[in-house]
């Protein structure tokens, strides 16, 4: 049985790594290129669907708190920034990603990818409503996606294909880290 301590302490570091994933920027056009959504998809990838989607969810109550974790800042402002869909979807991408995640890089890859489009979907989706209602400038799909999907596409597939490498990695080189995340994840969010 793992104790309570250590799920707290993989939920909190996997919240924390995603915080400072934020901050990791390589400044490429038209978007920077940060470590937030390859964070968000290893935490589902290692702790599983229901604790991979609480340290995301925590990453979230980090934000609201008001520490400066995203793009737009922190606090409740985050939510009438033009990118909090993105950030809705961290915790149903981290729960996709280990729900489906499997043994071997093609179903990693797969899973991540699945995660993946729900940040998309989300982030696309809450784009529309701002531009919609906040901004009161109304934009046509196509645009929603030339400004909210495409340009960050390219550098989210490198971010997909690095987080898989490394789960297949810690899984061939650490098996007994991997199935002490495995017994986490199997007892339950609620234990």
């Amino acid at each position: 049985m793992v104790n309570a301590g250590r799920k707290v302490a993989y939920v909190g570091i996997m919240a924390g790594l995603t915080g400072v994933g934020a901050w990791i920027r390589v400044p490429l056009w038209p978007v920077p290129f940060t470590l937030q959504v390859f964070f968000v998809l290893l935490s589902g990838a290692l702790l599983g669907p229901g604790w991979g989607a609480l340290s995301q969810v925590v990453y979230l109550g980090l934000i609201f708190a008001g520490l400066p974790l995203s793009a737009s800042g922190g606090g409740l402002g985050a939510i009438i920034s033009p990118t909090f869909g993105y950030l809705l979807g961290f915790p149903a991408a981290a729960g996709i990603t280990g729900a489906l995640r499997g043994k071997g890089f093609g179903r990693t890859w797969l899973a991540m990818f699945a995660g993946l489009g729900l940040i998309y979907l989300m982030g696309v989706s809450y784009l529309g409503f701002y531009f919609r209602h906040i901004a009161h400038a109304p934009r046509s799909l196509p645009d929603l996606l030339r400004l909210g999907f495409l340009p960050f596409l390219p550098g989210d597939v490198a971010k997909v294909l690095l987080a898989s490498y490394v789960v297949v990695r810690l899984d061939r080189y650490m098996p007994k880290w991997r199935s002490s995340l495995t017994a986490v994840e199997e007892e339950g969010c609620a234990s």
